[in-house]
Formats: structure tokens, C-alpha cells, sequence
């Protein structure tokens, strides 16, 4: 917590778990039909990409996405917003844009949370908008009972070298830029307010850098791990693309901690969620429980899985020819 007058603690405001989202498949139910239209539009149709790149006049594309959510994560004011801001900005990274500017989104329960700490939610999105060289230029608030919190950006991207949810093709290898099992440590400090700095740290790194290098490596296919979990995310990515994507689950890094959470019994709604709406799509063999549910778990601000090798990160599967399953785990 910051060091302003003891209130309870930030994350007992929040009424869900996990990603605090809507169900990935009941929000594709609901979305069906109502996007693109535009021969301009390049990416954010159907496929649920992370954000919409438009082309423009001039050889550009203008991106734009938006993300919020509420402290479900940890109840420190300047963290969150931090981690908020983080995640946003990894919308436009995914495709391969530049962030240049964003606008804040922030519920407050005016009532019952100080103004000062609001500040501190706002103070952590605006330093890690300035590590990334994006200005933050205003936004919209609203008294909510429930806080919420973070960035509509804007950004750009050439539209010739983007990186897309259908570009993915078979022989390609899958990697991953950070480890899983954020939602699990995030459910465990919710319930019993132990901190996790490594997992806050995992949150608050910026995928500027990952983005990239998955643009210098000629991949052409990549997404941010949030919300849906990995199996989530790469679900969407081989359906788009009329692949199947498989996953070697021993070579997927875990945060420290991550599985005694589970254990343990700290597993988020959203992730469970997530894990029954892929499972009918997925073989997963022999695999347990435990890692069935570690595969899909909710992340916050996660890393890339890009279609491509990229330095220093671990491959974990591959893209292979269209089976009878959209994904399998080995």
C-alpha cells in the first residue's frame, strides 16, 4: 500500500478474479458481426486481434487499443496503475506498432477511496508511459463503486511489416517472452495479502523491446498473453491463421510459486473460465489438472507468443498443418 491514511485494501474492491473480464466465448457471441467494415482496416475484425491498425495516408497505419480493469492484481495504488498501463500498451506492441500516446480510464469510488490515492493509480500509469516515450494526454473518469483503471493509446505501425493473429503458418515455432502463472499469484495475494514482487515486476516490463524483435526476426504473427491465458490466446491465434498449434509442456516457464498456488487451491474464476472454453478444441493427452489449468491461467500485462523465434526466449511448441483439434498439448 502507499503511505497515505490506512484504507482496506485495494484488491477487496473487486468483485471478480483473474482477468476480471467477460468470458472469452460469451464476449465473442456478443461481438459477433459488429466490427470492421472498412477496406482500410487492417487489423481488428473478427479475429478478436489486440488492437486496430488503420491505414492512412502517407505509407503509415495509425493503431489504437484500449485496456482496463480493476485491482484485481495488488493493492498497491501506484503498482496498479503501473501494471494497468503496462498491459495497455502491450495491445499495440502485439501488433507491431509504436505506442505515442494515450488517455487515462479511471473509475473511482469517490466515497469510499481517498482522491490522493486515485493520484497514486494515475502517477503509476504516467511513469510507465514515460519509460515507453508516451505521453499521457488527459482522459475520462467516472465516480464507479467498483475502481477501474487504465489507457486508451495510440500508436503506429508500418502496414506492410504488422504482426497478426491469421499470419500464422505451418513450421513455424512458438515462443513465449514471459513465464505463466500470474493470475494464480495474483488470486493468492488477493486472499491473503502476500506480495509477490517478482510477479509484479513480470507485470510492470514493457513488451517494447519483445515487439521488436519479433519484427527484426520477420515474424509476421504474434499476440500478448492477457486475459484468455495462453491456451486462450493461441487458440484465437490457429483458428485465425487454419492451423493447429502445438504446445511441448515441459518447455513452458512458470513464475516461482505458480504451481503451489494451484495446489493450493488459488485459481481465479477467469481461469477456470478459460479453461473450459478451449478445452473442447484441445487435445491434451496425459496432461493434469494442475498444468491444464496453469496452460490456461488469467494473466495480467503477460509477455508475447509470437509466431517466430525470438533471442533469449524459450520456444515452447510449434504451428503444424490443420488436425483434428485446434490445439494440442504433449
Amino acid at each position: 500500500m502507499t503511505r497515505l491514511a490506512p484504507v482496506a485494501r485495494l484488491t477487496q474492491y473487486a468483485r471478480g478474479g483473474g482477468s476480471c473480464k467477460i468470458p472469452p466465448g460469451e464476449l465473442e457471441r456478443i461481438v459477433a458481426g459488429l466490427t470492421g467494415g472498412d477496406d482500410a482496416l487492417l487489423v481488428g475484425g473478427p479475429d478478436g486481434d489486440d488492437a486496430a491498425v488503420l491505414r492512412i495516408e502517407g505509407g503509415r497505419a495509425v493503431v489504437s487499443a484500449a485496456d482496463f480493469f480493476t485491482p484485481v492484481v495488488v493493492d498497491d495504488a501506484y503498482d496498479w496503475g503501473r501494471i494497468a498501463a503496462a498491459n495497455a500498451l502491450s495491445h499495440v506492441y502485439a501488433v507491431g506498432g509504436v505506442p505515442l500516446m494515450a488517455l487515462n480510464l479511471l473509475g473511482w469510488p469517490a466515497d469510499a477511496l481517498p482522491a490522493e490515492l486515485a493520484r497514486e493509480v494515475l502517477r503509476g500509469g504516467r511513469d510507465t508511459a514515460a519509460l515507453a516515450g508516451v505521453a499521457i494526454a488527459g482522459g475520462h473518469t467516472i465516480d464507479d463503486p467498483e475502481p477501474k483503471y487504465g489507457l486508451a493509446v495510440t500508436g503506429i505501425a508500418d502496414p506492410d511489416r504488422l504482426l497478426r493473429l491469421d499470419a500464422g503458418r505451418p513450421g513455424v515455432p512458438l515462443t513465449l517472452t514471459k513465464p505463466l502463472g500470474l493470475g494464480v499469484l495474483n488470486a493468492r495475494h488477493k486472499a491473503t495479502g502476500e506480495v509477490f514482487a517478482h510477479a509484479v515486476a513480470a507485470m510492470t516490463e514493457l513488451n517494447a523491446a519483445a515487439g521488436l524483435a519479433a519484427l527484426e526476426r520477420g515474424a509476421a504473427c504474434a499476440t500478448d498473453v492477457a486475459g484468455p491465458g495462453l491456451l486462450g490466446h493461441l487458440y484465437k491465434l490457429a483458428r485465425a491463421s487454419g492451423v493447429t498449434a502445438v504446445v511441448d509442456a515441459s518447455a513452458v516457464p512458470y513464475l516461482d510459486g505458480a504451481r503451489a498456488a494451484v495446489r493450493d487451491g488459488f485459481v481465479p474464476g477467469g481461469t477456470r473460465r478459460n479453461l473450459r472454453w478451449v478445452s473442447p478444441h484441445t487435445d491434451f493427452r496425459r496432461i493434469a489438472e494442475e498444468e491444464r489449468l496453469l496452460l490456461a491461467d488469467a494473466q495480467t500485462s503477460g509477455g508475447l507468443l509470437v509466431a517466430g523465434e525470438i533471442p533469449g526466449a524459450p520456444v515452447i511448441g510449434e504451428l503444424v498443418g490443420r488436425q483434428r483439434y485446434t490445439l494440442v498439448i504433449r
